[in-house]
């Protein structure tokens, strides 16, 4: 399979997962963008079309205090950071959109970190 049929099936993933998803003023939506390089999480309130809160493994305060920012390390700093930020914008509960990836590795060491941070999904 070459990169354009990999690229076109994490697209329809998404898709699928974007059915089911939505975030509301009660649970806004948790997105997770995992690169090669980096990790990136928000907290979007569809109803609105905002972001609440947001965290990347580019965050000036992560980004000296890791190694590397594509470890499963920086996808916990990076839920630890998220969890702290949706606390102060006040939500709570939320619903997780895995963005059409696997729900292991980076994505799953973010989704545990942001709920021991307590975030509730």
């Amino acid at each position: 399979m070459n990169s354009a049929a990999k690229l076109r099936h994490l697209a329809r993933r998404q898709q699928r997962v974007r059915q089911r998803v939505f975030g509301t003023d009660e649970r806004p939506r948790l997105n997770v963008f995992r690169s090669s390089g980096h990790i990136y999480a928000q907290i979007i309130n569809d109803l609105k079309g905002t972001t609440l809160a947001a965290a990347s493994s580019l965050d000036k305060s992560l980004r000296t205090s890791l190694k590397s920012t594509s470890s499963i390390a920086a996808a916990k700093a990076v839920g630890t950071l998220l969890a702290e930020r949706a606390k102060s914008a006040k939500v709570q509960k939320v619903v997780f959109d895995r963005g059409g990836r696997l729900y292991h590795g980076r994505i799953k060491a973010l989704a545990d970190a942001s709920r021991e941070g307590g975030l509730q999904f």
